[in-house]
């Protein structure tokens, strides 16, 4: 039930019946044809009242229990004020008198608005704390929003981050690769080294020992 929609409904009934009222009033004092019109435009503003109760009644069914047993006996006394209200109406012959009917509407309605002021008041503090909450919901969306794109940011940083070691480890793999080649190429460049000191050496060898045979030949074999 949409308790604003009941209430408009409830105030365009009090309207209907003011002009009822007024329009009965006016009932007092005519006679003949304009009596008949007057009866007839009442006749008309009661049954839109009676369907404004109707429309009332719709809304009232799918009210909440305590609503409900709040307004139906005051909905049973429209009802009767409007039935009061007509046959005084149509009773009027040269004098009109709506003082009951009128006394039991508007002790209803103070009745409704002495009932309807906490009511409307715990609707207003309904509305603020829907609106707090409205509100704090907003913050966390918005709090979200700026922790997703910190995060989507975060995210993209790793990735570039991800990206330069990849290729720090692909140089560092080239790397070792040409140490390792370096290092087979440093122990061949040892071993002809070594290969060449050790021809060298016999070389060296050799030429001593010629050179030692050809002295000995030459000043000891000859004497």
């Amino acid at each position: 039930m949409s308790s604003e929609q009941f209430e408009r409904l409830h105030d365009l009934f009090t309207e209907q019946y003011e002009q009822l009222q007024r329009t009965a009033q006016r009932l007092e004092s005519c006679r003949g044809e304009q009596h008949k019109s007057l009866l007839r435009e009442f006749d008309n503003r009661h049954r839109e009242a009676n369907e404004t109760l109707l429309q009332m009644d719709v809304e009232l069914k799918s009210a909440p229990r305590s609503f409900q047993n709040q307004m139906t006996s005051k909905m049973r006394t429209y009802r009767k004020v409007l039935t009061d209200l007509q046959r005084e109406a149509r009773n009027t012959n040269g004098g009109f008198t709506a003082g009951d009917s009128r006394r039991d509407f508007y002790t209803v309605e103070n009745e409704h608005r002495a009932t309807l002021n906490p009511q409307r008041s715990l609707l207003l503090q309904g509305h603020e704390s829907l609106n707090r909450t409205t509100d704090s919901i907003a913050r966390s969306h918005r709090m979200a929003a700026e922790t997703d794109a910190i995060g989507q940011n975060i995210v993209e940083e790793l990735g570039g981050q991800r990206e330069q070691l990849e290729r720090t480890k692909d140089r560092l793999i080239n790397t070792g690769e040409n140490l390792s080649r370096s290092r087979k190429i440093l122990r061949s460049m040892s071993r002809k080294i070594v290969t060449n000191k050790l021809l060298l050496s016999v070389i060296i060898i050799l030429e001593l020992a010629i050179l030692g045979g050809v002295v000995y030949y030459k000043f000891f074999r000859s004497k």
